[in-house]
């Protein structure tokens, strides 16, 4: 019975070959979307959730209670992780860790002679037995047990030494500061892992480094907690909330609040609002899947119109199978069939297309997504797919074709049901709902993302070079500037603690006069050079840049609009001013601009002397038709001056770039599958015309014969059709401006939403219906009216 049933299902699926062939390619094409979205989805799931204690492993973040406003970050205090552990008895381990959630440092190492660059983080000897990264060599328990200890990778082993076994033991230097010691090396880390570094180096040598991380009153690494696997999260929550109140008094200007998320948590729920996680990246993880099931929605809708197309042409033969005995049941039975056949044909073309073009989408995507063909559940998943696609895909054809009386048929009065015609229309207009609504919210997404790009910042990020500064550059950057500023093409040089675009640190020791002593008011703060306004084009409101012809700029600031506003100074250049205990004069105030997120509003910040430090970055000012020889010049002098030491460095707009990388995937992704559910639309509603130009192929010749024109034939299924479309961009325009204006809510600077977006979206859904119904149409209208009414 089986076989017969598979034989009858191959027989018409080679039958209507057209059909079926349409069928074929657009439920591939639906399944190639989806199961690239889903493995995308599988792996960023799959992120920091590979640590073997990872349902007991937190990370603390913290949130600073501001005259009312709540301030939540990661950042914790640098010496939070040892008292916890010994006050809170539900804490196994702690650590405390720079830079867990921040870029790490990019530190040089120096052996025989020999200059090395890695990426560089720094904990505590309790980082290794909570996260439990394996070791290829050392010991577990004595692994950063010294203020002299490293541990470095596999791949940071093999640069230096050849071999990781060879490294344990070896004494290397660290910028020129202090020798250290290899007490262990630690397998490369998975690509699961959030956070990418070659080695870590013990937490006491950061302490020694950063005074600002001993006190309970600076916020800026991480705290990692690994709780007893009989413990409470929620109550151990509820614990460490006002744990910081020992240390740092409260009061009803300015508290400091604890929290803790469960680590594996922590890369997807990364957004804080009210003091409390809300959204981040998984925001994107659901868009796409939603995405997913749309285009699977769709194809299978498509698969219901083109199946039902069709089944005028098979309602003769399932006649008479029911006349000689078919079992409504064994006719259902074949069509889910057919239908399953062509389920499982997509399912394998899509996954060996899959497999080909994941490189592809990694590339694109900055992910490392892989078919799991060892996974079972994996297999599980694609299968139910595959069942459910066929249900939702076959069922209604087979429902509705079997369920017509043979004696209809015989009697020539077999007519399509009212509402079975109503329901396929729905599903045309719920079709194009999703791909008008695909098009124009990727309108909006590319508009907002060229927004932020063309957006006036306040500076200049276009030919701006960063060199970070390192240890074997920093004592020599008096000569490497003077020597740089003589290439030509080098317009100015400048020097500055954090990056440009992203000036993360924060702080309350500003104190000016008149500030009243119980206002806690958060600065976001940066060591600069000389030349620093000129280097980045800004704008001075008033006074003037960091200059070397006034020695006293040394206890000099600049600050921004946004804090001479906060400060309530109506002429800030020349008031006194204190930035942590440091007494200083206020030089120049300076036009706000962007130096973070645009997601956030610009936020009071103080500039401090730095041309002395020994860390940061140095900011070169290149003209635009010369950055290729400014850079081979720059590189030659940093190679002398370091005896052939590395030269990297990068751009500022490429750091601004890589700050809306969600943003532009989403932009680029969005657009392709926008194309492809409108296309999968256009198939579906290419099954209704078809399906509806047969039901009306004798009115059709009559009107013909009574001297109906081609176009009085055209406009009879184009204005049925033009209405469908209609009636979808009517709903699904205000559900996208509303869904949008969430999304764009994300933003402080934002576009507004035009009401021609809507318009070309559309006019794209119109304009390709019409192409779609336009050449059915003029098929049936060309065909011989005589054809039609032989019968009759």
């Amino acid at each position: 019975m089986e076989n017969n049933n598979l034989k009858t299902a191959f027989r018409n699926l080679k039958k209507d070959r057209t059909f079926s062939l349409l069928n074929l390619f657009g439920l591939t094409l639906a399944l190639i979307c989806s199961i690239t979205i889903l493995l995308w989805i599988r792996e960023q799931n799959s992120i920091d959730n590979f640590h073997e204690n990872g349902d007991n492993l937190f990370i603390v973040y913290e949130n600073m209670h501001v005259e009312g406003a709540i301030n939540s970050s990661y950042r914790t205090q640098g010496i939070l992780a040892g008292p916890l552990k010994d006050k809170i008895p539900e804490i196994q381990e702690a650590s405390s860790v720079a830079w867990l959630k921040d870029e790490p440092d990019k530190a040089t190492f120096e052996l025989n002679h020999k200059q090395y660059q890695f990426e560089t983080i720094y904990a505590d000897s309790n980082y290794l037995k909570i996260l439990r990264y394996p070791l290829v060599t050392g010991n577990p328990n004595a692994v950063l047990s010294s203020a002299e200890s490293i541990c470095i990778s596999e791949d940071m082993a093999r640069a230096v030494f050849g071999d990781a076994k060879k490294a344990l033991g070896q004494v290397i230097n660290y910028d020129g500061k202090k020798d250290l010691k290899i007490t262990g090396v630690f397998k490369n880390l998975p690509k699961e892992a959030s956070q990418r570094f070659d080695c870590i180096i013990n937490w006491a040598t950061f302490l020694q480094e950063n005074d600002w991380a001993k006190d309970w009153g600076n916020v800026g690494t991480n705290t990692l907690v690994l709780l007893k696997k009989t413990a409470d999260p929620k109550l151990t929550a509820k614990k460490i909330k006002h744990f910081v109140d020992s240390y740092v008094k409260p009061d009803k200007h300015y508290s400091i609040t604890l929290g803790m998320q469960r680590f594996g948590d922590s890369y997807l729920h990364d957004k804080f609002e009210n003091g409390k996680i809300s959204g981040g990246k998984i925001q994107y993880v659901h868009l796409f899947r939603l995405i997913a099931i749309f285009i699977m929605v769709i194809a299978s809708i498509n698969f219901v119109n083109l199946s039902t197309a069709r089944a005028m042409n098979r309602f003769k033969a399932t006649a008479v199978r029911k006349i000689i005995g078919a079992s409504r049941r064994a006719l259902i039975l074949n069509y889910l069939t057919e239908a399953f056949i062509l389920s499982l044909l997509a399912a394998i073309i899509a996954l060996i297309a899959v497999a080909a073009l994941l490189p592809g989408f990694n590339q694109l995507t900055g992910s490392h997504s892989y078919l799991p063909v060892k996974d079972p559940i994996f297999w599980i998943k694609l299968i139910v797919l595959v069942f459910v696609t066929t249900l939702a895909a076959g069922l209604y054809p087979a429902i509705m074709t079997t369920s017509i009386k043979p004696i209809s048929f015989l009697q020539k009065t077999l007519t399509v049901n009212k509402s079975s015609l109503l329901f396929r229309k729905g599903l045309v207009v719920f079709q194009f709902v999703l791909a008008n609504f695909l098009i124009a919210g990727t309108l909006i997404i590319f508009q907002q993302i060229r927004y932020i790009h063309h957006l006036d910042l306040g500076f200049d990020r276009n030919n701006l070079i960063e060199l970070p500064v390192t240890s074997n550059i920093a004592h020599k950057y008096e000569v490497f500037k003077n020597k740089a500023l003589q290439i030509n093409g080098v317009q100015s040089i400048s020097k500055m603690g954090e990056n440009p675009t992203s000036v993360g640190s924060m702080t309350f020791g500003v104190v000016w006069p008149g500030k009243n002593p119980n206002d806690k008011i958060l600065f976001n703060n940066s060591a600069i050079g000389y030349d620093f306004v000129k280097t980045l084009k800004l704008h001075l409101k008033a006074g003037r840049d960091f200059s070397k012809a006034y020695p006293s700029d040394t206890v000099g600031y600049l600050i921004n609009e946004a804090a001479q506003k906060v400060m309530g100074l109506e002429k800030a250049v020349g008031q006194p001013i204190n930035y942590w205990g440091h007494q200083g004069t206020i030089i120049g105030v300076l036009k706000d601009f962007h130096f973070s997120s645009l997601h956030d509003p610009i936020k009071p910040i103080i500039f401090y002397y730095g041309e002395d430090k020994d860390w940061g970055n140095i900011l070169i000012r290149a003209e635009p038709s010369k950055t290729k020889a400014v850079l081979t010049g720059l590189e030659s002098i940093y190679k002398n001056l370091t005896g052939g030491a590395e030269f990297t460095y990068t751009f500022s707009d490429d750091d601004f770039n890589r700050m809306y990388q969600k943003e532009q995937l989403l932009s680029r992704l969005s657009g392709y599958f926008s194309f492809i559910a409108i296309f999968i639309s256009c198939l579906g509603l290419l099954g209704l015309v078809i399906s509806t130009a047969n039901q009306r192929t004798k009115e059709i010749g009559i009107r013909k014969i009574l001297g109906a024109r081609l176009r009085s034939i055209l406009n009879i299924l184009l204005k049925e059709f033009a209405m469908l479309i209609i009636i979808a961009i009517v709903i699904a325009t205000p559900l996208c401006f509303y869904l949008m204006q969430k999304w764009l809510g994300g933003y402080a600077y934002r576009i507004n939403i035009q009401w021609w977006v809507f318009l070309i979206a559309g006019c794209i859904c119109v304009i390709i219906a019409i192409v779609t119904v336009g050449y059915q149409t003029l098929k049936a209208a060309h065909a011989n009216p005589v054809d039609s009414l032989r019968s009759e």
